[in-house]
């Protein structure tokens, strides 16, 4: 059975916005991170209400635990959706979302957007979830590669978003976790900003996870996050 040794979070407004569109929701076993988007502070109201959907755990009920995570991942964007065509001044606006819930052996995931979910294991740094983003489908078609999608002008445009439809597909799917794993849940505010190797890097040096996580959003700061 696996244990939850340790979990940490940090977010941060960044040099270059005057507010905070990222929310996390963060209560063992089950976690989440959240990028809005939209004007009027629109985007901080997408990416609260995608997470408090989490309030009241995993409900108990028919089907796997990732399918029962992506049922709440479905019914935020219908909040999100229903919230932005009751306010003009909240249309368009939207949201990413990145869940996972931690089981006895392994982890369930379900997610929207391109906030990224990573597996650190034996020293190597691997990304589990796909980018919904242009450049994302552009690598998987292998027209760019990843190193190319990084510098790209257009990295930063979505092609999938909790709130602009009353429907979304959402990714879910679950694999075997070990101990010793180490998780990173994160918004585009770090991976934009730090390389996969620096994140490694930093994780590995650090003493705790949650020195780690002011690690990385001081790295990205730095960079000009």
């Amino acid at each position: 059975m696996l244990r939850v040794a340790e979990d940490a979070y940090k977010t941060d407004t960044g040099r270059q916005r005057s507010g905070n569109e990222d929310s996390y929701y963060v209560r063992r076993p089950l976690y989440a991170v959240a990028d809005g988007m939209g004007g009027a502070q629109a985007g901080e109201v997408a990416s609260k209400t995608a997470v408090e959907v989490f309030a009241h755990g995993l409900p108990d009920g028919p089907g796997s635990v990732e399918e029962r995570l992506a049922a709440l991942v479905a019914e935020a964007n219908a909040r999100i959706h229903q919230l932005a065509q009751s306010d003009e001044q909240r249309a368009g606006m939207g949201t990413t979302l990145t869940a996972a819930y931690v089981g006895e052996d392994d982890l369930a995931v379900a997610h929207v957007g391109d906030s990224r979910l990573y597996c650190l294991r034996g020293g190597r740094l691997e990304q589990r979830t796909d980018d919904h983003s242009l450049v994302g489908e552009l690598v998987r078609r292998g027209h760019l590669s990843a190193e190319e999608a990084e510098e790209h002008p257009q990295r930063s445009i979505i092609t999938r978003a909790l709130g602009p439809e009353d429907r979304v597909q959402v990714d879910h799917y679950s694999w075997p976790a070990r101990d010793g794993d180490v998780y990173l849940i994160c918004s585009d505010g770090l991976t934009g900003m730090v390389s996969d190797a620096e994140v490694t890097r930093i994780i590995t040096a650090a003493r705790s996870l949650q020195d780690a996580a002011g690690r990385l959003v001081a790295a990205a700061n730095e960079a000009g996050g």
